[in-house]
């Protein structure tokens, strides 16, 4: 049976003082009301403080205010369960009906996020508890790390013998696993992680004791020892099973956790999608076709005929020689931030223009990010003296100036930078993060600049046009791979075949999508929330109700919140405390 993995939506706010939550309620461009703001505020803090409190404290940081609710002890998750159903109180209180609009939807999806988090802390019990055969010693371990909290001295005798025990008991087990067929991948992930929290927090106990207790330190230090290595092995040994068992039949190495259908449909609700896994690659399909008949239209124009592939090599081969990628991406840069200053398309703060900087990526890095990242900086991805030639010119063939020049916008100005930035300015309490608004944002600028001709030459044309199949690849790849129709390899060829990429670049964003920590909805969060934006866009701007800059400003003052929550917004639909979401957007592009 399938754990159902959901796409959760929270992300730890910025904490606000009092005092300046204060100041700042009655100014309405920086929050819209009281209740709301404060009660997600009081709930980011209590929640940081719990998740740092019951994890392990790892060189003396008590488990730090990075801590997330990932799998813990079964202490932190019946903590946190607890801390929800108390919010979820309080949230009922709450006079629905007397609030702003804004503050409507703060309450409609601050619901969804408090219902959303408790359905996933129950399954991650459900899901301990499938393997509690494989993991049962782990309770010793965090008894002892319950009574470290609180500084009682243990007996270091018996903790020694404790741990040597729990290193035979995790040996057996260990020969247990080569005797068992198949685990399933979703209880290989659950069992991988309980065991290395354990790890983590035999950690938390040994730094606290050792070389203050001198009992401890004369007992424990080598049984420690042995017991970290065991539990390592042990992980190990359940992510070799999972290889094993998946390779048989697919040979890319990639090994994930498959969703399933009723895991992703229960996603996309949570996200205010109204549509099926079905109905989206169907739409992608559509899309993608009308890439190619474009991509058909520059190869004619290049001379190429009907052979858009080959239109496609010839782009490819246009990189910049070895050292100049960082000048490329300076140039391209100018020419996108003048295209949006010209045609007065966002408030461009010049803070923001002035602070983005650049990073070069790691050739460790690359495996999983083959195509350059942003934000705060961009980080670019091309070739290092440590690459093999083919794996160097594999890289350098994929961030030639053309791809480069349709996504420059996407990773600074006015994407995910210009995201970054003024929401670190604007409603700081909201902050209901999900890729269909960060992603959704960054490709929306894709077509938009589509639509204004950005793209001057066929090359840039074709440029533009491979991210854009590139995003369709994305929802047809991940679903099918999510409902278990394809394999990984069976997308790496998909990406390698109909859309052009070099098989390592291909092999690198398979790898990302199922492996690098990404929700399952991740990668068809791009296009589809793109073209959210995008029929919001045609609500708002076609229809003259605003401008251009008046649409994309006031979506950045909203702060990161689903996209059908910003149109409800802005447009004044009328919102339920038990709102679901109906807006079939796709049919009106």
């Amino acid at each position: 049976m399938k754990k159902y993995l959901l796409a959760l939506s929270f992300s730890v706010a910025i904490i606000t003082t009092p005092a300046i939550v204060d100041a700042q309620v009655s100014n309405n461009e920086w929050i819209p009301c009281q209740e709301m703001p404060a009660l997600i505020q009081r709930f980011n803090a209590d929640s940081r403080v719990l998740n740092r409190y019951y994890s392990p404290a790892l060189n003396n940081s008590r488990g730090g205010f990075g801590a997330d609710w990932s799998i813990g002890s079964p202490e932190k998750n019946t903590r946190l369960q607890k801390l929800v159903q108390d919010y979820q109180q309080q949230l009922a209180a709450v006079n629905f009906k007397n609030l702003s609009q804004e503050c409507k939807a703060d309450y409609i999806l601050f619901k969804r996020d408090l219902a959303s988090r408790l359905e996933q802390l129950q399954l991650d019990a459900a899901a301990l508890q499938k393997v509690a055969s494989w993991v049962g010693f782990t309770d010793k371990i965090y008894a002892l790390e319950q009574l470290r909290r609180r500084g009682t001295q243990p007996d270091a005798k018996a903790v020694a013998k404790e741990w040597n025990d729990i290193i035979d008991q995790v040996k057996q087990l260990q020969e247990k696993i080569k005797k068992t067929n198949s685990i399933e991948p979703d209880q290989v992930a659950t069992a991988t992680a309980a065991i290395n929290n354990a790890r983590n927090t035999v950690q938390s106990i040994f730094e606290f004791y050792n070389g203050y207790d001198p009992m401890f330190s004369w007992w424990v230090p080598v049984t420690q020892k042995s017991l970290d290595e065991a539990l390592n092995a042990y992980s190990t040994a359940f992510k070799a099973k999972a290889n094993s068992t998946l390779t048989a039949t697919d040979k890319s190495g990639i090994v994930g956790v498959q969703a399933g259908r009723e895991s992703l449909i229960r996603q996309l609700k949570n996200e205010m999608i109204p549509y099926t896994p079905e109905e989206l690659i169907e739409i992608a399909n559509k899309e993608f076709a009308w890439c190619e008949a474009e991509m058909l239209k520059a190869a004619k124009e290049m001379g190429f005929g009907n052979d858009w592939k080959a239109a496609l090599e010839k782009v490819k081969n246009t990189y910049v020689p070895e050292g100049k990628q960082p000048e490329l991406i300076l140039k391209l840069y100018n020419e996108s931030i003048d295209f949006l200053k010209k045609n007065q398309l966002i408030t461009i703060p010049p803070l923001a223009e002035e602070t983005w900087g650049m990073m070069m990526m790691s050739p460790e890095r690359q495996l999983v990010a083959p195509f350059f990242l942003g934000g705060a900086d961009i980080i670019i991805s091309y070739p290092t003296n440590t690459m093999t030639y083919a794996d160097r010119m594999m890289s350098m063939r994929g961030n030639n100036p053309h791809f480069s020049k349709a996504v420059v916008h996407h990773e600074l100005i006015a994407g995910h930078n210009l995201q970054q930035f003024v929401n670190q300015r604007n409603r700081t309490y909201r902050n209901f993060g999900t890729p269909f608004w960060s992603e959704g944002w960054a490709l929306y600028w894709e077509l938009i600049l589509w639509d204004m001709q950005f793209a001057k030459t066929p090359e840039d044309r074709i440029g533009m046009l491979f991210w854009h199949m590139h995003r369709c690849a994305r929802i047809i790849f991940s679903l099918n791979y999510h409902t278990s129709k394809w394999t990984p390899q069976q997308c790496i060829d998909f990406l390698v075949d109909r859309v052009g990429h070099e098989r390592a670049n291909a092999e690198g964003e398979v790898r990302r999508s199922f492996t690098g920590a990404y929700p399952p909805l991740y990668q068809l969060a791009y296009l589809t929330g793109g073209r959210q934006f995008y029929a919001l866009k045609k609500e708002l701007v076609d229809s003259k109700k605003m401008s251009y800059k008046e649409y994309h400003d006031a979506v950045m003052k909203m702060n990161a919140m689903p996209v059908e929550m910003v149109r409800a917004i802005l447009t004044k639909q009328p919102l339920t405390e038990d709102f679901t979401t109906n807006w079939r957007f796709y049919e009106k592009q």
